[in-house]
């Protein structure tokens, strides 16, 4: 790349990141549901897509299990809006109860390609301009910039970033996924997984592409002239860019704090959390013993970074009373725990904790199952949906 396209390209990517919105991600619970009571659904299905747009910001806390997809639906309810007012909003929040539903039932198939082989794949590595923010794409990379510092990224930029490591640069997905895994605080497994397989069309009927207008309508930039400015038609047979060739090996590791054992009331049951399950309002009333479980187990495999483990950390103390926060695995906990009673909450990376599993908050609990399309699962969904708001 010539000196002077790297200067229009920083300046772009600089002018990019600063003509987008600045976020914050509060712990405190008043703050979350203060978000919520905020939401616009109409405003929110015209816009979401564009980088300005009446974003919620709501996936951290949805994906932690602060709060549930039923339980901003009701809220909105309660707000008057009907079905037909936050029908985008809510196919949103079906789409990830979709993905919860996908890993409920495939399991460990979850980290394998769930429809059919990824095609084209030329390595299995992480290609190294997306850590380094040098795809050459201006509003991408001065997107990723912001991930870092926000621990956030746009639906529409997760989209592109993953149509240019996997279906541009040729990449299976599996590494740039935990690599986007590892910084963001809304990390879901089964969303971000089940997403880059779409892209991928792993688990879609076709690869995602997009090219440079597409971005630019989406992200308000106005780059020109790169490998992505030319018709979707060229785009599958386009040669893997420079930008795009240098590839590595992924390594990371998540910073667990050493902790000591909790201390635990023999009389009182024990209530288990976890990066999954943050809800403060579960069992709320009930005097119990409250910890936060970091398995190592679970991180060595899917590693999170310093800032999105503190963040799960914030979470718990700031809004679970007299939560304690345990490293370990949950068999040496139950071995320390000589309790009436252990709970936690129904989720796929929690099935091995021992005790009572409580059910989760689905917005539409009645449609459970494996589906291998989200327009099938939606339908129904819908179908429940809006009967529930003509019998109300």
């Amino acid at each position: 790349m010539s000196t002077h396209l790297h200067k229009l390209h920083a300046g772009q990517a600089q002018s990019e990141a600063a003509a987008a919105p600045e976020i914050s991600f509060p712990t405190r619970y008043e703050d979350i549901m203060a978000r919520v009571a905020a939401i616009d659904p109409a405003r929110y299905g015209r816009s979401r897509n564009f980088l300005n747009g009446a974003i919620t910001y709501l996936s951290p806390y949805l994906s932690r299990g602060v709060i549930s997809t039923r339980q901003v639906y009701e809220a909105l309810l309660a707000r008057g809006f009907v079905f037909d007012d936050m029908q985008k909003l809510a196919s949103e929040l079906g789409w990830r109860d979709f993905f919860q539903r996908v890993w409920e039932a495939k399991g460990e198939d979850l980290f394998t390609d769930l429809r059919q082989p990824q095609s084209g794949v030329a390595h299995r590595e992480l290609p190294v301009a997306l850590p380094a923010a040098s795809t050459g794409i201006a509003a991408v990379d001065a997107h990723i910039g912001r991930l870092y510092a926000t621990g956030y990224l746009h639906n529409h930029l997760r989209m592109y970033v993953a149509s240019l490591a996997c279906n541009i640069g040729r990449a299976h997905w599996a590494a740039p996924a935990a690599w986007l895994y590892y910084h963001l605080l809304d990390g879901d497994l089964a969303s971000n997984t089940c997403s880059w397989q779409w892209v991928a069309g792993a688990f879609s009927s076709k690869p995602y592409y997009c090219n440079q207008e597409n971005i630019n309508h989406y992200t308000g930039s106005q780059q020109r002239h790169t490998y992505l400015d030319v018709a979707y038609s060229a785009l599958p047979d386009l040669p893997v860019p420079a930008p795009l060739r240098a590839t590595t090996a992924p390594d990371f590791t998540t910073p667990l704090p050493v902790t000591s054992a909790p201390v635990i009331d023999p009389a009182l049951p024990l209530l288990l959390y976890n990066s999954y399950h943050l809800d403060p309002q579960w069992r709320a009333d009930e005097p119990a013993n409250r910890v936060l479980l970091l398995e190592p187990s679970h991180f060595r495999r899917f590693p999170v970074s310093e800032t999105v483990l503190a963040f799960i950390q914030q979470l718990a103390l700031d809004n679970i009373a007299g939560v304690q926060v345990f490293v370990g695995e949950a068999a040496e906990l139950a071995q320390l725990a000589r309790v009436p009673a252990i709970y936690t909450r129904q989720h796929p990376s929690s099935g091995h904790y021992p005790g009572t599993h409580d059910a989760r908050a689905w917005l539409v609990p009645e449609v459970a199952g494996y589906f291998p399309g989200f327009f099938n699962y939606w339908k129904k969904c819908e179908k429940v949906l809006r009967r529930q708001q003509a019998g109300s």
